[in-house]
């Protein structure tokens, strides 16, 4: 049933940590009501649980990116909730070395997922957006499709793919009122990244401690961190702003060549 009040709504896919889930809950606390989509019920849900205690007006979705129909479900159910569909953060994503000399399953996978999952969940949102005359998309790259990284090859084309189809994107919805950005993350502390350190022993106090000496700031990102920026593109305040990846690296771009 779609209320008779309805906020702006943003759906957020790979919402079930991360930055995904800082994005769910920033979005949440200005006042959108939010869709969020991941493929890891347990996650999901306790980002559900975040939401809810913030007081967020959301719902969730279990769904795979990789798959059209999934995507399709996704946007409908936000539209039964609301009735329409303003901002799309498409973080959802899978990360992974792989050199050009590995399996195609490698290939496959992270393409699936990080460039085929972006495209698809625009599609599924792109209708509403021209129904109501705009909307805003953001897209979540990584440095890592700006500057070269050893053994992350395929990775790193997924990403640079989702850079090239922002910009396609942007000049083919321009006119209707539908800007799309992208956001292109440096080192950033997640939920991942703690688990994997907590297998080893690690505190997250110990792996923030590891990260010192990052880029010129000294110190890797936290989600909320990134999400600011993700929040800010799909913003009014960047109401002229379009086809542009924005850096939010901490500077480690411009080191990079030194290391």
């Amino acid at each position: 049933m779609i209320t008779t009040h309805s906020p702006r709504v943003a759906v957020v896919t790979g919402a079930g940590a991360g930055i995904g889930r800082a994005c769910a809950l920033r979005f949440g606390r200005e006042g959108y009501g939010v869709l969020a989509v991941d493929r890891a019920a347990d996650d999901l849900a306790a980002s559900a649980d975040q939401l809810r205690a913030a007081g967020v007006d959301c719902l969730t979705v279990v769904a795979d990116v990789s798959e059209a129909p999934a995507c399709d479900a996704f946007a409908a159910a936000a539209l039964e909730r609301w009735g329409r569909i303003d901002v799309l953060v498409a973080n959802a994503g899978v990360q992974t070395g792989g050199s050009l000399a590995d399996a195609d399953a490698d290939w496959n996978r992270i393409l699936e997922v990080n460039v085929k999952g972006v495209a698809r969940s625009c599609a599924a949102v792109l209708p509403a957006m021209r129904a109501r005359g705009g909307g805003a998309i953001v897209m979540v790259s990584s440095i890592n499709a700006v500057i070269g990284v050893r053994g992350m090859a395929i990775y790193d084309a997924s990403k640079a793919g989702v850079l090239g189809m922002m910009r396609s994107l942007a000049v083919e919805h321009g006119d209707r009122g539908i800007r799309v950005n992208a956001v292109c993350p440096g080192a950033t502390v997640t939920d991942f990244h703690e688990r994997r350190a907590a297998a080893r022993g690690i505190t997250p106090a110990q792996l923030r401690d590891r990260t010192r000496g990052y880029g010129l700031l000294g110190r890797a990102a936290e989600p909320a961190e990134q999400a600011a920026v993700i929040y800010f593109l799909a913003s009014d305040e960047a109401a002229f702003i379009t086809g542009q990846a924005i850096v939010a690296d901490g500077g480690y771009s411009l080191t990079a060549g030194s290391n």
